[in-house]
């Protein structure tokens, strides 16, 4: 299935909600459709854009400026935009992306406390408008999400912030699911992953319903 212009599909959520595997399982319910699709990721994507990402997540001892951290990200997502992203969506293709700019909102605007509007520009400037269709937000509270973060082993740069830096992410992503209703589906995440898979499966019948009807 395609259709002129593909849709964008974002998963966002804090440590330990549970992207990787719920991403697995809207890959399966857009192969179930017949939509053709990319998978990719932010920060990544792309060669270049992967080798930002090692720099980003890398634990190191020296410290990393906040503008040097946003202007990273920015420069990993205009990388996979020109190389990915655009071309997917204008190909027909549907594109399922593992975090994009909600994340930077959350992380570098509500964690670690950057101005909006410097945000906002760069969006717009690597951006030039473009959103996704849809976002789903998979939230659990911050001490149940740290918790099964830290079973998967060795933690990187972000995963090692103290409970605060995460609680402010939180609460940033949720500020925007609020402000943005009509593109954010907030998946509670806490329960069980059936619980979990039931409320995204309903989600993305409505989206498919709605999309490949149009």
């Amino acid at each position: 299935m395609s259709n002129p212009q593909g849709c964008f599909i974002t998963l966002e959520g804090t440590e330990g909600v549970g992207k990787s595997t719920n991403l697995a399982f809207i890959e399966s319910l857009l192969a179930d459709a017949g939509v053709s699709y990319a998978l990719t990721r932010e920060p990544g994507g792309t060669p270049l854009a992967e080798e930002l990402r090692e720099m980003l997540l890398a634990p190191r001892e020296e410290t990393v400026a906040d503008d040097a951290e946003l202007l990273m990200v920015f420069a990993a997502r205009a990388q996979h935009l020109q190389a990915v992203i655009k071309p997917a969506l204008q190909a027909g293709q549907w594109v399922l992306c593992d975090r994009f700019t909600d994340a930077t909102f959350a992380y570098q605007g509500g964690g670690r406390g950057l101005d909006q509007s410097l945000i906002l520009d760069l969006e717009q400037r690597v951006q030039k408008g473009l959103q996704p269709d849809l976002t789903l937000l998979l939230d659990v509270p911050v001490e149940i999400g740290l918790a099964r973060a830290a079973k998967r082993g060795a933690l990187d740069r972000f995963e090692q912030e103290q409970i605060g830096f995460f609680e402010r992410v939180r609460a940033a992503y949720l500020q925007r699911a609020k402000n943005q209703p009509e593109r954010f589906a907030v998946i509670d995440a806490s329960v069980t992953l059936v619980e979990v898979q039931e409320q995204i499966a309903k989600v993305m019948a409505g989206f498919l319903k709605r999309h490949l009807s149009a």
